[in-house]
């Protein structure tokens, strides 16, 4: 890289000390500001360091410096980009120790703004972050009010965005105002991307705002991050009703606990008679989901202000307890710290590796196993160990079988 106009990096900084950081008062150099200055011929980039900023507030600085370092004579290319950020202690998702995943089946009943005010309600008491992973319509930067740039860290992974502490990570943040007609490949390439790279903050819990339907990305999100447990909303409406009930099949299917469903939209008060009126002709509907219902909300003005993390409404604060509430009670199987774990060993090391640690059980103790596939064979098997006939669980004392994701199993076995 050279500098073939030695005097055009003096004029670069003299313009940019013209440049005043408002929150300081001083100008963006002695603010901290500029990382660094690049001038390669008639072409000028500015690293600048502004991570202290919120996205919003950085876009409006980078602006403001482009155009100072345009202004200069002999600059015929400018750009300005955020410094790479030190990520610290970040982790990945599969790192969060609570994941909770809000879904609807339908789109308009208000499943993101239940999953906006959720993460918000958690907020008051622990480290937060929400996911939007609804990618044909991410709704989550409009509601909490939060745009880009996104910052990436040394190694390109992209860095939430956060308001008042709560990070947000959303598509709509990587393609502000842009098409999201993609096809089913490119978003599940997209999602499976910002999954897979996204530098959290360590945050105690996530909440991911699920896309509506049963789409190839609702899919990709049970199968690679580990959801704890799904919260549904829906309208009392039939057909939403339904398909709630029947939905509920795909998440149990892939091992992620229904913890229940808010009822949204139920009733609304008449400003002229002040008497509640139901909004569908028959809201007892909602009483078939088959699922407990943690909350019953009504069409109100109240709960469609601008969410704030840390401070949501009453009404989203009893939705966060609720939510706790069955997460502590949820039907998982419990596995110590040293099951018998033999994904990705040959079948014929399967086979050896059961029969040893099940031989060494003492009785009424019970084998853990994890496996990247359906472990029930293995029940089939130690039927056979024991030289007995019938099935598993009828045999054996205790028998469980539980998926947990796409390539994870668990199996708990106990003999009589």
């Amino acid at each position: 890289m050279s500098e073939s106009k030695p005097h055009l990096r003096d004029d670069v900084e003299a313009s940019l000390r013209a440049v005043e950081d408002s929150r300081s008062g001083m100008n963006v150099f002695e603010a901290g500001l500029v990382a660094d200055i690049t001038v390669d011929g008639d072409s000028v980039t500015v690293e600048a360091d502004l991570a202290q900023f919120d996205p919003r507030t950085t876009t409006e600085v980078m602006e403001t410096m482009l155009r100072a370092v345009r202004s200069v004579d002999g600059v015929e290319s400018a750009h300005v980009e955020p410094a790479q950020v030190d990520t610290g202690d970040r982790v990945s998702i599969a790192e969060i120790d609570t994941v909770v995943a809000v879904a609807s089946t339908k789109g308009g009943v208000g499943k993101s703004t239940v999953a906006t005010q959720l993460a918000c309600a958690f907020a008051a008491d622990r480290d937060t972050a929400l996911f939007d992973a609804d990618i044909f319509g991410p709704n989550a930067p409009s509601l909490l009010d939060v745009a880009g740039p996104i910052m990436s860290d040394e190694n390109d992974n992209p860095i939430p965005a956060t308001v008042d502490d709560m990070e947000v990570m959303s598509v709509g943040l990587m393609t502000e105002g842009g098409p999201l007609a993609w096809r089913g490949a490119m978003a599940h390439d997209a999602l499976s991307d910002l999954f897979a790279d996204t530098a959290w903050d360590d945050p105690d819990t996530l909440v991911i705002d699920l896309p509506p339907g049963t789409s190839d990305v609702l899919l990709t999100t049970l199968q690679e991050v580990p959801v704890d447990g799904v919260v549904f909303v829906t309208t009392p409406f039939h057909t939403s009703v339904e398909d709630t009930r029947r939905s509920r099949r795909l998440f149990e299917e892939n091992g992620v606990p229904v913890l229940g469903c808010v009822v949204n939209m139920e009733r609304f008060v008449c400003e002229d008679c002040g008497h509640p009126h139901d909004m569908f002709p028959d809201r007892s509907l909602a009483d078939d989901l088959e699922m407990p219902v943690l909350a019953r909300l009504p069409f109100s003005t109240d709960l469609q202000m601008k969410p704030e993390p840390g401070t949501a409404p009453e009404a989203f604060r009893s939705v966060a307890d609720a939510v706790d509430d069955r997460l502590d009670t949820a039907d998982r199987l419990e596995l110590p710290e040293d099951p018998l774990d033999i994904r990705g060993l040959e079948a014929q090391e399967r086979v050896d590796r059961v029969r040893t640690a099940f031989d060494s059980l003492e009785p009424s103790e019970p084998l853990y196993l994890v496996s990247d596939r359906d472990p029930t064979p293995v029940g089939d098997f130690l039927i056979d160990l024991v030289d007995a006939d019938g099935d598993p669980s009828d045999v054996l004392s205790e028998y469980e079988v539980e998926r947990r994701g796409l390539e994870k199993w668990a199996l708990k076995a106990t003999l009589p």
